[in-house]
């Protein structure tokens, strides 16, 4: 496999690996019972759905190719719109009602409720994080890339990286969330200015093509 292909596939994994780092952060920042095994479970799972994103993207692509092949750029790109605007959706509402809790905890301290480690919130987080690498996927298809050759390359390293940097991101945030003693209203705000900006960036990468 040339050299050029293997960069590709690494630079499109620590691509995908970024939205992931953002919420690993936040997890580690608001979560005031993490532990190792809890860290490395929303690590495996981030790595799993970004993996698994682009790859439905880019069967998605095949098969409106079959179907109506003259219309498939067009749907493509009316598909990439509505998945940016809807990540962006939901993590905006996500990182506001966050933000709002612990302003609410500062103002009103006796109102303070620790935040904890939830599966279910962590899967939601995880198809949050990774909704967006659909459109990865529309371009590795528009690529030529074929399924038995390097689809699944792209598959693995974008798991493995993504893994890796969510462990980063898990354990950082929960490092500075020890440093605020207890303080978690302050993490939960962290978090949810995070997850705006997270927000933004994800309608905004998608309208400048980064």
């Amino acid at each position: 496999m040339e050299a050029s292909i293997i960069l590709q596939v690494f630079l499109f994994g620590l691509a995908l690996s970024m939205d992931a780092f953002a919420i690993a952060i936040t997890d580690g920042l608001v979560y005031q019972d993490m532990n190792k095994r809890r860290g490395f479970f929303i690590a495996g799972v981030f790595g799993f759905m970004q993996a698994l994103m682009p790859l439905i993207g880019y069967w998605i692509v095949a098969a409106v190719e079959l179907a109506v092949k003259q219309y498939a750029e067009k749907a493509i790109e009316i598909t990439c719109t509505v998945v940016s605007w809807v990540a962006f959706a939901l993590l905006l509402i996500v990182g506001l009602k966050m933000g709002f809790d612990g302003i609410r905890a500062v103002t009103h301290p006796e109102k303070r409720k620790p935040k904890h480690f939830t599966v279910k919130e962590v899967l939601f987080f995880g198809l949050l994080t990774s909704i967006d690498a659909l459109a990865v996927g529309f371009a590795l298809h528009g690529h030529n890339i074929s399924t038995d050759q390097t689809i699944w390359l792209h598959v693995a390293i974008v798991l493995v990286c993504t893994f890796i940097i969510s462990c980063l991101g898990v354990f950082l945030g929960n490092f500075f969330n020890r440093l605020f003693k207890g303080k978690y209203e302050i993490s939960q705000i962290i978090g949810g200015v995070i997850l705006i900006g997270l927000a933004i960036w994800v309608v905004a990468s998608h309208y400048i093509g980064l």
